[in-house]
């Protein structure tokens, strides 16, 4: 692996932060070459898996070397504006099954949403591949799709949906699934302690509503909660703790605006709709996340971190409970729009940059 950049992490602290603990990294090239790579997964002998918005799945050796040919046997995305292949997750059972999930933008432009597929990785492609969900309804335009994914402890998935931009008041409306968290078993049957389960007119997929488009999803097994980011229009960025049966908003109550700078609502808190843990105005996109619990960086042990598009840095989040009391924003100096951020195997923070040349990036001490 090649050397790119080395920094002090810290050099760049919120000013409402009264502390932040330093630490020196470096950061090195794993792989280049990428378009637009939107998620990443590691597997079990040390290789990667990397997706592609513009729809394929590349694989990478231990050592990082892309391989040339794409993964075969993905099922075929729409691939247009923000509609692609998003997420690349393997089931808690891999080493047994060598099952994975997909999510990814399905249909055509006059109508689409978001899928998701379970597939069988041979160790050089798919096989076995079978659509397990299709969000409800088809929508037409190709923006706002969520697809990150979180295992919980019972091997059920949480995927978050988006409201598809032009249709943001049907994330109020539960009988459909858009600006809705999603939550399945692994064939895609519906869980029966789902909050809405057997409730006319409600899918009953549904764990959560009132989401904007969801782009980070973290379990937090030690705490036995998890945490979603999605993306505010024009500021209202937000990190939520996700509860069944709970109501986040959008777009009834917004810290943000619209991008023409018209108000949305008036409204930033009303009774019976969820407040966030956290919001971010300007807004910093934020995309993927990750909760580090490896021992490479012991001072980072139980922060989040989530990567920023328009923001161009990784944010350190460290919380005490469900309050933020720390933000940190890194790896800024590199100028790059991060799509996702995963801690690997090896205790390494791994980034992938938003760019028809992606790189998958590893930050060390």
């Amino acid at each position: 692996m090649r050397m790119i950049r080395q920094g002090l992490a810290g050099a760049v602290a919120l000013a409402t932060v009264a502390s932040v603990n330093a630490a020196g990294y470096q950061i090195t090239t794993v792989a280049e070459g990428l378009n637009h790579p939107w998620s990443l997964a590691f597997l079990p002998d040390g290789r990667m898996l990397v997706t592609e918005r513009a729809g394929d799945l590349r694989l990478l050796s231990a050592d990082g070397e892309l391989q040339a040919e794409p993964v075969a046997g993905v099922p075929e995305a729409f691939v247009d504006g923000q509609a692609g292949l998003f997420e690349v997750i393997l089931d808690p059972e891999f080493a047994d099954n060598q099952r994975l999930f997909l999510s990814y933008a399905c249909g055509t432009l006059a109508s689409n949403n978001t899928c998701l597929a379970s597939a069988r990785f041979n160790g050089e492609a798919l096989d076995d591949v079978q659509e397990v969900f299709r969000a409800e309804p088809g929508k037409r335009g190709a923006a706002h799709y969520g697809g990150r994914i979180a295992f919980l402890d019972d091997h059920t998935l949480v995927m978050g949906l988006g409201d598809a931009f032009v249709l943001r008041e049907e994330a109020q409306n539960k009988g459909n699934h858009l600006g809705g968290l999603v939550r399945l078993n692994r064939d895609g049957s519906v869980p029966e302690d789902n909050p809405w389960v057997g409730q006319s007119g409600i899918k009953p997929e549904l764990y959560s509503i009132g989401h904007r488009n969801v782009q980070g999803m973290v379990w937090d097994a030690a705490n036995q909660r998890l945490l979603s980011h999605e993306h505010g229009p024009r500021g209202g960025d937000e990190l939520n703790l996700i509860q069944p049966g709970k109501n986040y908003g959008w777009p009834v109550i917004s810290y943000g605006v619209d991008y023409n700078g018209a108000v949305i609502t008036p409204y930033t808190e009303k009774p019976g709709l969820e407040q966030p843990i956290t919001e971010w105005t300007p807004s910093i996109a934020p995309s993927g996340m990750t909760l580090y619990t490896a021992d490479l960086f012991p001072e980072w042990q139980g922060n989040l971190f989530i990567s920023a598009l328009a923001g161009r840095h990784v944010r350190r989040v460290e919380l005490s409970g469900n309050e933020v009391i720390a933000e940190e924003s890194l790896f800024g100096e590199l100028n790059a729009r991060f799509r996702d951020v995963r801690t690997g195997p090896d205790g390494a923070l791994y980034l992938l940059t938003d760019s028809p040349e992606g790189k998958v990036l590893r930050v060390t001490p």
